[in-house]
């Protein structure tokens, strides 16, 4: 259902909500003053400053009425879509604004939403609702660009010590201690209800094998541009579904190589197909939703929900 107008847009006056992440490192301040000046001068301006998810549900609630702008990376656009989807308030007729200050931003690049703080505010002002997918795991999780297990979710959490210093580089360096580290891990995968590549690569008879990286994406990269699932189109319905069993140490060497280079689809040892529902199970792992470290579980299910949500982008 639609959500009926405030007050304030009746009168003419777009009524906005800018959540900003106190524990995020990225948003200086000199950005959030140049963004809120604009939004400003062309809305009415409320802004909440969260640092978990009870606060921005709290700030959601208190502001009902009002378009939620998030003004941050792709882990904030994850909490907002969260907390929006929890007050029964997610709906592609309530788009959310994006001012992309994070680390990665790989959702607003798919989008085309410029990274200059001036540029993305004035975007929110002037922009088009899009409609996109959203992908929602059985825990009643949301992702709003990509998930995965495995190696990445090892990079991602070595990252996070660097990031503070190093930006976007912290990404590599990540990595590069994931490969050392990482091995793999005996997962089943199954993607709409069948065993992925069980029959093509000869895996054991319960369909589970070594993994060294399994992605779910609604949008081509990770990582601030890394493209996972260089194909990926965040509204065709489709999750693109990235299998890695390169778990061999010169492998892993190969596949990294391959993955910064966008060409990893090309290996034997990877599988790329698109997906309605996709599944794990295995021992506990840990994944990384839109860059934030989720806890360890061991089994997963994600299905796309298509066209559940609306970003403004560039016109």
């Amino acid at each position: 259902m639609a959500a009926e107008p405030s007050a304030l847009e009746g009168a003419g006056v777009l009524p906005i909500l800018v959540v900003l992440n106190r524990n995020a490192g990225s948003a200086d301040e000199g950005a959030v003053d140049a963004a809120l000046d604009v939004l400003r001068a062309g809305a009415d301006v409320a802004v909440a400053v969260t640092g978990d998810a009870a606060e921005l549900d709290e700030a959601v609630a208190a502001h009902r009425e009002r378009r939620l702008v998030a003004l941050g990376g792709d882990g904030s656009v994850h909490a907002a879509v969260g907390a929006l989807d929890r007050a029964g308030l997610l709906h592609p007729d309530r788009p959310v604004g994006i001012v992309p200050r994070g680390t990665g931003n790989d959702l607003a690049r798919a989008l085309g939403l410029p990274l200059d703080p001036v540029e993305s505010a004035a975007v929110v002002l002037a922009g088009a609702p899009r409609a996109l997918d959203l992908i929602r795991d059985d825990a009643g999780g949301v992702v709003v660009n990509a998930v995965h297990v495995g190696v990445g979710a090892v990079a991602s959490a070595q990252a996070v010590r660097f990031k503070g210093s190093l930006g976007t580089a912290a990404f590599p360096l990540g990595a590069a201690i994931a490969g050392v580290t990482s091995t793999g891990t005996e997962l089943r995968v199954e993607v709409d209800g069948r065993v992925l590549a069980h029959e093509e690569q000869g895996w054991a008879a319960d369909g589970r094998t070594g993994v060294l990286m399994l992605g779910v994406c609604n949008a081509p990269t990770i990582a601030g541009g890394t493209p996972l699932a260089p194909a990926a189109v965040p509204d065709d319905g489709l999750a693109d579904v990235v299998l890695s069993i390169a778990t061999g140490p010169v492998a892993r060497a190969a596949f990294a190589a391959a993955l910064l280079a966008g060409s990893h689809g090309d290996r034997p040892d990877v599988c790329i197909v698109r997906a309605r529902q996709v599944s794990f199970s295995g021992p506990s792992v840990e994944a990384v939703a839109d860059g934030e470290l989720q806890p360890a579980v061991g089994e997963r299910t994600w299905r796309v929900e298509h066209r559940a949500w609306s970003v403004i982008a560039p016109p």
